[in-house]
């Protein structure tokens, strides 16, 4: 076992932990102060119950042995059976330290797809969408881009750290909770419902952004050169991102404001996940600027049809991880040093396995988030009543205020 690579996946599974509760603060800064605790919650209940699940069953879904062709693990490491911290001969990390490095990711995700019904979810609904969504939903995906049995993996599809296993798969799922499931906010579209601590957005940004790096660096799996090359590509776009999208905020006869800044950074983090081992620093910029361009207007158009995604869940993580999936198959092999990279097919082949992963996660992603939350909605219900919103989610859900009035 390699201790310094095994020192770095650890500290990377640390960082990604720590988004969560970074996308806590920035979901809870945009949301009405009545909902403030209750949008913390969703993130940090993500974290206990992702954690335990993936502990008993999710890892062995996605990472066991293939019993499905290509499309599901099995479930020989039930209770982390057989899951070893000491590493396998001629293997740089252990199978636990692959394990927890992963747990994180599965955690996240989840948590991500909660912006999209921010203000006006049953908790007690909430939770049991979470364990069924991670089960049926994103395992089988992680299993098919990451496991190499799976099929998506088998094409020959690129997903370096999660553009389709986590961001396309929650804004897909994003999707369809606002679009198809919930019904809209009380007084959206009429009253204003701007973001209540704007220094919460900004500091969840920050953490986002700091994680990011045992994100998308810690998906090398190693301290090694494509741990270096996924580290500066990704602060490169996510730098370039903030540009594109207060530069399309500003020209649109806006102001350059500080939730545009924030918000363009997490769409550039997005975007480059994907493409983070595969390419260099000028298709990051590339990738960056159009990932603040194309989800800023893509926030503008969900909005435009008045469809209630919170906290654009869908414009940001699901039209990032679009384009971000899509610039992959145009730039892998662009710009890396020596030993990185070098793809060994063509771009238009490329671009073809993208669009094939990014169609058949889209189509997962939204038919079977519907489908669970459809059941839901039709037996224990899913969205609070008109008065508990009113209230807000807080009192309703929580029995906590998130400010003393005092």
């Amino acid at each position: 076992m390699n201790s310094g690579d095994t020192a770095w996946v650890l500290a990377s599974s640390a960082l990604v932990l720590l988004m969560t509760p970074g996308l806590a603060f920035f979901y809870a800064g945009m949301v009405r102060r009545k909902n403030a605790a209750a949008t913390i919650m969703h993130s940090f209940m993500c974290i206990a119950l992702v954690g335990v699940v993936w502990v008993l069953w999710g890892y062995s879904l996605a990472f066991g042995d293939d019993v499905g062709g290509g499309l599901l693990g099995g479930l020989e490491h039930l209770g982390l059976a057989g899951v070893s911290a000491v590493a396998a001969d001629g293997e740089n990390i252990s199978e636990q330290t692959f394990m927890i490095f992963q747990a994180m990711f599965a955690i996240i995700t989840p948590a991500l797809i909660t912006g999209a019904f921010a203000e006006r979810m049953k908790f007690s609904s909430f939770v049991i969408f979470t364990v069924l969504w991670v089960t049926i939903v994103y395992a089988p995906v992680a299993h098919w881009v990451w496991h190499s049995d799976g099929w998506l993996f088998q094409l020959g599809a690129l997903d370096f750290a999660g553009g389709t296993v986590v961001h396309m798969n929650a804004g897909f799922a994003a999707l369809a909770a606002a679009w198809v499931i919930f019904g809209r906010r009380k007084g959206y579209g009429t009253d204003s419902m701007p973001p209540h601590n704007v220094p919460f957005v900004v500091l969840g940004a920050a953490l986002l952004w700091f994680g990011w790096f045992g994100f998308n660096a810690g998906s090398a799996l190693a301290a090694n050169a494509s741990a270096v090359n996924a580290f500066v590509v990704t602060n490169t776009a996510a730098a370039a991102a903030i540009l594109g999208w207060l530069g399309a905020e500003w020209l649109r006869g806006g102001k350059p404001s500080a939730v545009g800044a924030a918000s363009g950074a997490v769409a550039g983090l997005v975007a480059i996940t994907p493409a983070a081992g595969f390419v260099g620093p000028m298709p990051a910029i590339a990738i960056g600027v159009g990932a603040g361009v194309f989800c800023y207007f893509a926030v503008q158009f969900i909005n435009h049809l008045r469809i209630d995604d919170s906290l654009a869940v869908f414009g940001v993580h699901g039209i990032g991880g679009v384009w971000g999936g899509l610039a992959t198959g145009l730039f892998a092999g662009v710009g890396t040093a020596a030993g990185v990279f070098t793809s060994d097919v063509s771009m238009g082949t490329q671009v073809g396995y993208q669009l094939i992963g990014m169609g058949a996660t889209a189509l997962w992603a939204f038919a079977v988030t519907a489908i669970i939350l459809l059941a839901l909605k039709y037996t224990i219900g899913v969205q609070v009543t008109e008065e508990e919103e009113e209230i807000g989610l807080d009192i309703t859900q929580h029995g906590q205020a998130s400010y003393s009035e005092v």
